[in-house]
C-alpha cells in the first residue's frame, strides 16, 4: 500500500469511468445472461459487499428478489436454476468468495462474476465474467473498482428489469462530477480535513439507498491512514449512534438525502456536534461540499465518497 500512489489512483477515476461508459455502449455485459432468473445472490467482501447491499436493494424496490451476503456465511441461498448468483472480487482471489462459490460451482445456479483480473481464480470458476474495467489499483486501496462495482451493477439491475436510463450518459456525468471534486479540492479539501480531525475517529452517515458511500468512506480512514471510523445508516443513527454525540467530540461525514437526516441534525444542534455535508446544504452543518449533478442521486452514489478517499489519502500521507 502506497499513499501517493492511491492518490493518483484517485486522479485517474474520471478517465476509467468515461473508459466503461464506452465499454457499456459498446456491449451489454450481462447480455449471455440465461432467462428465467427469478433471485439473484451477490456474494462479497469488503467494498464489493458495500455495493453489493446497494444494489440488492434497489433490485428489491424493483420487484425482484435480490439479497446481498457476505460471503464468509457458512450458509445463504441454496442453489438452484432459477437463482443468479454474482460473486464480486476485485483481485478474483479473496478467500471468502472463493470458499463460497464452491458451493455453486457445478450446480444449478448460473455464476457471473464480477472482477478486475482476467484469469484469476474468480474467472475461471464462473460461467459469466464482467470485467470492471477499472485499471490497475497502484495504491493497494479499493476505490476505483469500488467506484466500477457499482456502475456495473446498475447494469445488471439496468438488464433485469428492463429499464431504459442511459448508462453510459450516466458514467459520463459522475466523471464530470468527480473532476469537479478534483479541480477545486484546494477549496474544499483543507477545512474538510480540518472539521473532520479529530482525537475520536471520523463517523459517517448516509441514507440506505447509498449506504455504501458510508462504508466506504469509514473503510478509507481505516485503512489509509488508520484511524477509527465507522459508517451507519442515517435513520438508524438515532437509535445506534446518537449516544456517541453526548460524550464524544464527534465529528461526522454526512451524506444528504434521507427523510431522517433533520431528526438526526437535532441532535447535533443540541450537542454542538461538528458535521460536514458532501453534495448537499444542511442547516447547522459547518461545511457543505458540492459538485456538479450533486443533485442526481445516482451521481451521488457513485461520486460522493471521492471526499473521503482525498481526505484519507492526505491524512496517509501526512503520516
Amino acid at each position: 500500500m502506497n499513499s501517493e500512489l492511491y492518490l493518483s489512483d484517485l486522479e485517474a477515476k474520471p478517465a476509467a469511468l468515461r473508459g466503461l461508459a464506452a465499454a457499456l455502449r459498446e456491449e451489454n455485459p450481462f447480455a449471455a445472461l440465461p432467462p428465467g432468473l427469478t433471485r439473484v445472490l451477490f456474494l462479497g467482501m469488503g467494498s464489493s459487499r458495500y455495493a453489493a447491499g446497494v444494489a440488492a436493494l434497489r433490485l428489491r424496490r424493483a420487484g425482484v428478489d435480490a439479497y446481498a451476503d457476505y460471503a464468509s456465511a457458512e450458509a445463504t441461498y441454496p442453489a438452484a436454476a432459477d437463482t443468479l448468483v454474482v460473486p464480486i472480487s476485485a483481485t478474483g482471489s479473496s478467500r471468502e468468495t472463493l470458499d463460497a462459490v464452491e458451493r455453486y460451482t457445478g450446480g444449478p445456479s448460473y455464476l457471473a462474476a464480477l472482477t478486475n483480473i482476467q484469469g484469476s481464480p474468480l474467472a475461471e470458476r464462473a460461467d459469466l465474467v464482467v470485467d470492471m474495467r477499472a485499471g490497475e489499483e497502484r495504491g493497494g486501496v479499493a476505490c476505483r473498482t469500488f467506484q466500477h462495482t457499482l456502475a456495473l451493477l446498475l447494469a445488471l439491475e439496468a438488464h433485469l428489469t428492463g429499464t431504459g436510463r442511459d448508462l453510459p450518459k450516466l458514467l459520463e456525468r459522475a466523471a464530470e462530477a468527480t473532476t469537479d471534486l478534483l479541480d477545486r479540492r484546494d477549496e474544499w479539501l483543507p477545512m474538510t480535513m480540518e472539521l473532520l480531525d479529530g482525537d475520536r475517529g471520523v463517523y459517517t452517515v448516509a441514507p440506505a439507498e447509498r449506504l455504501s458511500s458510508a462504508e466506504q468512506s469509514a473503510l478509507m480512514f481505516r485503512e489509509g491512514p488508520r484511524r477509527p471510523a465507522d459508517a451507519c445508516e442515517t435513520g438508524d443513527w438515532s437509535h445506534v449512534d446518537v449516544y456517541l454525540t453526548k460524550t464524544l467530540d464527534y465529528r461526522a461525514l454526512l451524506y444528504p438525502g434521507s427523510r431522517y437526516t433533520e431528526q438526526a441534525m437535532d441532535w447535533v444542534r443540541e450537542r454542538g456536534s461538528t458535521v460536514v455535508t458532501v453534495g448537499g446544504e444542511v442547516k447547522d452543518a459547518r461545511a457543505a461540499v458540492r459538485y456538479a449533478h450533486d443533485d442526481d442521486p445516482d451521481v451521488a452514489l457513485l461520486t460522493e465518497t471521492l471526499v473521503a478517499e482525498l481526505v484519507a489519502g492526505h491524512w496517509w500521507s501526512a503520516r
